[in-house]
């Protein structure tokens, strides 16, 4: 290959990687903002989530136009191919992040039950998750990803702790239903980011050896990766 290709690669990456630290940013700012909920620091994140979009595409584009230019195989090609992969796995990360947000705002109506849940230890998990497996593709390493898949199931125990609170406040306060659906929407966005990372991380695993893993490891996230089939 080229000495063009190499740097055009070089710059594919950062833009990636860039994504990355955007995505972890808005976890982080999501984070505080699940702990004091207001709305100003919402805002930074809409934007962020704009930028997100943006780079998206710049990216998709940059990688078809380097496949078409110089037709690269094998391990150069994968590496592209899951550029494109990672990078709709991130921005779908920023989706995630507004959902919460939309719910704060909603939270922001009936601060009376804020209490119920604290979200910030399995934000902070999630967000390690996709610092971590954002590592793995630098580093091009197999066994950080594969200790990325791992921490899901801490996530999902979580997850399935929440829930099972969530419920016996529902039955015990009828009236607040709604700001405790909010809630478990939240939770529920909250693992999905996770298994956005878990999805970064078998993607790492494919283009580091060629192996697709992606059904290898447990089946409970059916609906994350139907939802990733169809896309």
């Amino acid at each position: 290959m080229p000495l063009q290709f190499d740097a055009d690669l070089a710059k594919v990456k950062k833009t990636l990687l860039r994504m990355g630290a955007i995505a972890e940013q808005m976890i982080r700012d999501m984070n505080a903002v699940l702990i004091n909920p207001t709305e100003e620091p919402l805002a930074v994140i809409y934007r962020n989530e704009q930028e997100l979009d943006r780079l998206q595409i710049q990216l998709d584009e940059e990688s078809i136009r380097l496949i078409g230019v110089y037709t690269p195989v094998a391990g150069d090609l994968r590496l592209l191919l899951m550029v494109t992969r990672i990078n709709a796995e991130i921005e779908r990360i920023g989706d995630k992040i507004v959902d919460i947000g939309h719910h704060v705002e909603n939270f922001l109506q009936n601060r009376s039950a804020r209490s119920l849940i604290d979200f910030s230890h399995v934000a902070t998990v999630a967000e390690k998750m996709l610092h971590d497996a954002l590592g793995a593709f630098t580093d091009r390493s197999a066994d950080q990803a594969a200790a990325v898949i791992r921490s899901d199931d801490e996530v999902d125990h979580m997850t399935d702790q929440t829930f099972r609170v969530l419920f016996t406040h529902m039955f015990d306060s009828p009236p607040a239903i709604a700001y405790i659906l909010g809630l478990m929407l939240t939770a529920q966005a909250l693992e999905r980011i996770a298994d956005h990372a878990v999805n970064i991380a078998e993607d790492v695993i494919y283009m580091v050896k060629g192996e697709d893993v992606r059904h290898l490891h447990s089946g409970k996230k059916g609906g994350d990766k139907e939802e990733r089939a169809a896309q």
